[in-house]
């Protein structure tokens, strides 16, 4: 039977948050290998950086120690108490992680009797870590190894699947042959992040960082072909983005939007609402090709602002779908800023679509629940900010 910890999800990621997202491993488990210091450090020793977790009825304490059990070797060592989502600490040491399982003149700061199952502190350390007491009473000790998130052995699986899309991609060709690419309609609220993931698909495909957003300004609409960097052709699909939606009709209205999925607005077309593209305007294109209609759209909301649209936007979003929907068009859901997302770490990033925050904010988010739900979602990280 598989040993599991007593941490929560959430008091986990907490935790691997607060000491440098670390991947936790659990080596030890008082209540399975027994309530002995020899047991813990014939388990723990030598393993690099250790999480030590004792659990009190009403509290949940331990240390950290980026040295792990060493021998003889001293190092500082980081106290922790967390409560609810809070975490309180303080720093002891330089002195040996061994000398924390037997108090003496050396450490009287903070004491682990696994065989009494008890935690003494002095009262210094007390009052730092919020505790109610001294002495404490527990009933589980977990101990765990720290390691690394993007490890090479990570950092390589990563790699061989960025080259398997890539090659999926370059190697994509649309259905029938009946066009060479398909144009992918990017749509979404002003500050959505259109242009950003226009950069990074860009820059993935070319090889180096790119700043070349699309040129798509608050009347234009534009069209941009993403070139392969290693030979300079163009690759199957064309990015088409328009003006930011916004609750105001602006420049852009529904029946705009319509011209465009059909093929009868040119590329970089200023778009003026009190004159939209219709059979009869000037600027409408009669007889479309096939190769010049939208073949597929995607909605671009980023995390932290979705649940902050406006009625007004939603029903615009609404009307937009059920037109798309006459027109028997694909669409997808394109979330930005998923990094921005509480408690994620970039140990999430790696299977981004497995991060539980993630799933909570699609599941719980009334927009994707009563407007884009069974669509197919994209996540796209824009930049990994204050990430350790």
């Amino acid at each position: 039977m598989a040993v599991t910890t007593c941490l929560t999800w959430m008091q986990e990621k907490h935790l691997k948050t607060y000491f440098g997202e670390e991947q936790f491993s659990l080596l030890y488990k008082a209540s399975v290998h027994g309530f002995s210091k020899e047991k813990l450090l014939d388990r723990c020793s030598h393993q690099g950086s250790i999480l030590t977790v004792v659990y009190n009825e009403y509290h949940i304490l331990g240390a950290y120690m980026p040295g792990g059990y060493l021998g003889e070797l001293d190092i500082s060592i980081t106290l922790f108490a967390f409560q609810e989502t809070e975490i309180s600490k303080c720093e002891i040491g330089p002195l040996n992680p061994c000398l924390l399982f037997s108090g003496n003149n050396i450490n009287s700061e903070f004491i682990i009797n696994l065989e009494k199952k008890a935690v003494v502190t002095s009262v210094t350390t007390m009052e730092k870590l919020g505790l109610p007491q001294c002495c404490m009473s527990f009933k589980e000790c977990e101990v765990f190894r720290c390691e690394d998130l993007l490890d090479k052995r990570s950092m390589d699986g990563i790699i061989e699947l960025k080259e398997s899309l890539m090659s999926a991609i370059r190697t994509y060709k649309p259905y029938g042959g009946l066009v060479h690419q398909i144009q992918i309609l990017l749509l979404g609220p002003i500050g959505a992040g259109k242009s950003s993931f226009f950069n990074a698909v860009k820059s993935v495909f070319r090889g180096h960082v790119t700043n070349q957003a699309l040129v798509g300004s608050d009347i234009t609409g534009v069209s941009e072909k993403v070139k392969d960097g290693k030979d300079g052709d163009p690759l199957p699909f064309i990015l088409c983005d328009l003006p930011g939606l916004s609750e105001k009709e602006g420049r852009l209205c529904l029946d705009d939007i319509l011209s465009v999925l059909k093929g009868h607005v040119a590329d970089r077309y200023q778009f003026n609402s009190m004159n939209p593209v219709k059979p009869g305007h000037g600027d409408y294109i009669c007889y479309p090709l096939l190769k010049d209609r939208i073949h597929c759209v995607a909605f671009v909301f980023s995390a932290y602002s979705v649940h902050c649209l406006s009625d007004e936007m939603v029903e615009k979003i609404k009307r937009i779908r059920k037109e798309l929907i006459k027109c028997g068009m694909v669409q997808v859901v394109l979330l930005t800023h998923v990094d921005t997302l509480d408690l994620i770490t970039k140990g999430d990033l790696i299977d981004i679509y497995k991060c539980v925050p993630v799933k909570l904010k699609v599941m719980d988010d009334a927009i994707f629940k009563h407007i884009f739900w069974g669509m197919s979602l994209l996540l796209y990280i824009t930049v990994y900010k204050n990430k350790k």
